[in-house]
């Protein structure tokens, strides 16, 4: 349990709503302590009927009643909300950014002077609090602003720190590893179907694979490899599966995703560099 803390949202989407029922669901935080700003009206009726927070319209008011502000907006909305917030920043306030591909220095350039700025890539897992969010600060954030956001996130996951730089690849990475997993899984169970499985029973037995062999490599902590020859015997069927992996270069696919994701998030932060320049 971490402690209570006031917490405001600007953006009260799915990952800000995933941050709100995983902090009350921990008792880290109080309905009463927690604002929500966003611009669909809908939306903040619906997250103040479930969740009893505190719906406004006002940013002003976020960033008056909260210390941790989160901002959780999509990245072409990000211009008019910190221009909105810029106006209304007081010193003692950390912004916490969930912004995908958004650098620090691209948020700093709305202030006169540098905010303490925390910098956060989660991934969709955390929907169902089972994310895992990276975390970097900004040369004005201290130590215990990084200790408190990296708290606030693991409500919704696990955490790990990391260098700015490596955002994007962090982004690359876990950010779009869902899919690349989802993919997979689809596969698989196309695969069970293909071989006379009925749809419900190949869906249940990959899932159910696939959770199971990541609780593996994660309570057993072995290698990977180690874990892998558990399952393959001389001459038996998962040689077999694996060498036809291996003639169509899973591997290198995997890679190859991740590096051209990573690549195209670092486009997407240049952009934004080249924009702010322009400011």
């Amino acid at each position: 349990m971490i402690e209570k803390i006031s917490v405001g949202f600007i953006g009260g989407g799915n990952m800000a709503e995933a941050l709100i029922r995983g902090l009350l669901d921990s008792n880290s935080m109080t309905p009463s302590d927690c604002l929500v700003c966003d611009i669909l009206e809908e939306r903040l009726a619906y997250l103040k009927n479930n969740y009893g927070v505190k719906a406004v319209t006002e940013k002003a008011q976020v960033i008056r009643s909260s210390r941790a502000i989160i901002l959780a907006v999509k990245p072409q909305s990000v211009d008019r909300a910190m221009e909105a917030l810029s106006s209304i920043w007081s010193s003692g306030k950390i912004l916490i950014s969930i912004c995908a591909g958004v650098p620090t220095d691209y948020l700093e350039g709305f202030f006169p002077k540098p905010p303490r700025i925390i910098r956060v890539m989660p991934n969709t897992p955390a929907l169902v609090l089972s994310g895992i969010s990276a975390l970097c600060k900004n040369s004005t954030a201290e130590e215990k602003d990084l200790a408190l956001a990296e708290l606030i996130f693991k409500a919704i996951g696990e955490t790990v720190r990391v260098e700015e730089s490596h955002l994007d690849a962090v982004t690359g990475l876990s950010g779009s590893g869902p899919a690349y997993v989802f993919t997979v899984l689809e596969g698989l169970i196309d695969a069970g179907v293909k071989m006379g499985l009925t749809r419900p029973v190949s869906h249940k037995l990959a899932v159910q694979t696939l959770w199971g062999s990541s609780q593996m490599v994660r309570q057993m902590n072995w290698p990977i490899s180690q874990l892998k020859e558990m399952v393959t015997s001389p001459g038996g069927t998962t040689i077999y599966g694996l060498h036809v992996m291996e003639k169509a270069g899973l591997h290198g696919i995997l890679m190859e995703a991740v590096e051209a994701a990573t690549k195209r998030s670092q486009e997407l932060g240049a952009t934004l560099k080249k924009r702010s320049k322009g400011k």
